[in-house]
């Protein structure tokens, strides 16, 4: 792709639902916006959520992105398939290196602005056939999301090196069937966590968990280094992640645990002009929170930016 000099209000990275809501409000904004997509949203995974407002029967991950991508377009917006390779600064500009596809000789694409809607990459764990799995509801990643879709079912749970039980405890109020699964052999439970865990009756599986197959009818079967199996009606990996932030620590922002950005409460990073939002920033992974700060984001943007005052309609009528 060959790339001219236009300069762009704001450079988006990102087409999840925190960038297509950034690039729908900057562009009712009247600003020239670019969206470049890597096609990675951990959006397209879900089958359906039930806890995003205004869709009471629940709105499969793949028809949302589709709904938003409508919406841009009818404001003129899209969405450039492609990756930006890196950022700098250059001029007063942002400047980065953009390939359409993966081999394409990079082009550049320059900024006053950008916004950072990256997301986050998940740790592994060996799970048999994860798309189909995530995909029909049997492995999920977010208990936040969709605790009530499983009240009374069958839960496996692995530990995690932060609080390790909590998530075990917060399912035990969706369901009396709860079981916790070690990562590794070495425990990562002390005591306390230990007599939590027996008040809450969560059975505690010490064997570490060694894979994870699906069954027939897409059930998850949780196997340990001791040989034994566990039929679940549902599995909650609790993989881990660590923020998509490269671009931006690259370029001196801050980051956290995670390698999430911190930000301010108009989604500003530490970098003028570099700003984050959704699952990339410190805070609660939600596609809710990343929309909300999508619209602070934009309207931020918006009126830090120089006014692009509008033209006088031609008033003669021809």
């Amino acid at each position: 792709m060959d790339c001219d000099r236009t300069v762009f209000d704001t450079l988006i990275i990102g087409g999840g639902p925190a960038g297509l809501t950034a690039a729908i409000y900057l562009r009712r904004f009247t600003r020239h916006v670019a969206l470049v997509d890597k096609g990675n949203s951990r959006l397209s995974w879900i089958p359906v959520s039930h806890n995003y407002p205004g869709f009471p029967g629940g709105i499969n991950g793949m028809e949302l992105l589709g709904n938003l991508r409508t919406q841009l377009a009818n404001y003129g917006g899209s969405v450039m398939p492609g990756e930006i390779l890196s950022l700098r600064l250059e001029d007063g500009h942002f400047v980065a290196s953009y390939a359409a596809a993966e081999g394409d000789e990079p082009c550049e694409l320059r900024a006053l602005t950008v916004l950072l809607a990256t997301g986050v990459a998940d740790a592994g764990m060996p799970v048999e056939r994860w798309d189909d799995a995530v995909r029909s509801g049997a492995v999920r990643l977010c208990p936040v999301c969709d605790g009530w879709d499983v009240i009374d079912k069958r839960i496996g749970v692995v530990t995690s090196e932060v609080n390790p039980v909590g998530h075990a405890l917060f399912m035990r109020t969706f369901s009396a069937d709860v079981l916790l699964f070690e990562r590794t052999a070495e425990s990562a439970l002390n005591d306390e966590e230990r007599q939590q865990l027996a008040a809450a009756n969560v059975r505690h599986i010490t064997s570490p968990l060694a894979g994870v197959t699906m069954s027939e009818d897409m059930k998850p079967i949780l196997h340990t280094k001791d040989g034994e199996d566990y039929p679940c009606d549902v599995f909650y990996p609790m993989l881990g992640e660590n923020a998509r932030s490269d671009l931006a620590s690259e370029l001196g922002a801050e980051t956290v645990e995670c390698r999430k950005l911190m930000v301010d409460d108009h989604c500003r990073t530490t970098v003028p002009g570099l700003f984050a939002i959704g699952d990339v920033t410190r805070g609660l992974n939600q596609i809710a929170v990343a929309t909300g700060q999508a619209a602070l984001a934009a309207t931020t943007i918006h009126n830090t930016l120089p006014w692009a005052l509008r033209a006088p309609a031609d008033s003669t009528g021809s």
